[in-house]
C-alpha cells in the first residue's frame, strides 16, 4: 500500500467515524424534565419555563402535562392543548378521539412519568419526571420533529410529532400517539 493509499484510507476512516458518531448522538439525544407539580390551569402551564416552546422537547413534555389535565378537566386540558398546538387548534376529530380514549384510560398520560407502572396503578413519583428522546428517524421531514416518550405500561416508546413555525422558530404540537392502549393498572386487572 502506497503512502497516498494509506493517507486516503485514514481520511476515509476519520470521515466514517465522525458520521457514525454524529448519527449515534442524534439517535440517543434525550432531555429530561422535572415538574414539582402538574399545572392546573393554562396560566400555570404558560408560567413554566418550558412554555417558551423553544425546543420540540419542551413542547412534547408539556403535551403529557396537558393530557393529564384533560383527564381531570376537559375544558382546561383543551385550552392547554390548543396553546401547545399554536395556530392549528384541536379539531373536532381530535377532541372526539381524546374523549373516546379517556373513557377508559384516565391513567394513560400519567404512565409517561417516572415511576408510573401497572403495579402502582400508574402513580408517578414526585416530583414528576419525564424523558423525551429522539431516534434516527426524528428529523425525516424538514420543519417537523418526531420525538418519543416511554410509558411504564408499554414495551415501545410512543410518538409525538412537533412542527416548527418558521416566523419565530417555536415548536408546536402537530400530532400525538400517546393516548393508545397500555397494560391495565393493577386495580383493573382481574388476575392481579
Amino acid at each position: 500500500m502506497s503512502i497516498f493509499d494509506k493517507l486516503k484510507k485514514n481520511v476515509n476512516d476519520t470521515v466514517k467515524n465522525t458520521v457514525s458518531g454524529a448519527v449515534k448522538n442524534l439517535a440517543n439525544q434525550k432531555e429530561t424534565f422535572t415538574f414539582r407539580a402538574l399545572p392546573e390551569s393554562l396560566a400555570e402551564l404558560q408560567a413554566l419555563p418550558e412554555a417558551a416552546l423553544d425546543t420540540p422537547f419542551q413542547t412534547a413534555a408539556l403535551t403529557v402535562c396537558a393530557l393529564c389535565v384533560y383527564a381531570a378537566d376537559k375544558n382546561i386540558g383543551t385550552e392547554m392543548l390548543n396553546f401547545l398546538k399554536g395556530p392549528r387548534p384541536l379539531s373536532n376529530h381530535e377532541i372526539s378521539f381524546l374523549n373516546d380514549r379517556f373513557r377508559d384510560g384516565q391513567h394513560v398520560p400519567f404512565s409517561y412519568f417516572k415511576g408510573a407502572v401497572p403495579a402502582n396503578n400508574y402513580t408517578p413519583d414526585e416530583p414528576f419526571v419525564i424523558t423525551v428522546e429522539t431516534n434516527p428517524y426524528s428529523d425525516a421531514n424538514e420543519g417537523y420533529k418526531k420525538l418519543f416518550i416511554r410509558s411504564g405500561g408499554a414495551d415501545n416508546p410512543r410518538e409525538v410529532v412537533l412542527r416548527q413555525r418558521g416566523s419565530d422558530g417555536k415548536w408546536f404540537l402537530w400530532d400525538q400517539f400517546l393516548m393508545v392502549s397500555i397494560r391495565d393498572p393493577k386495580s383493573a386487572d382481574p388476575w392481579a
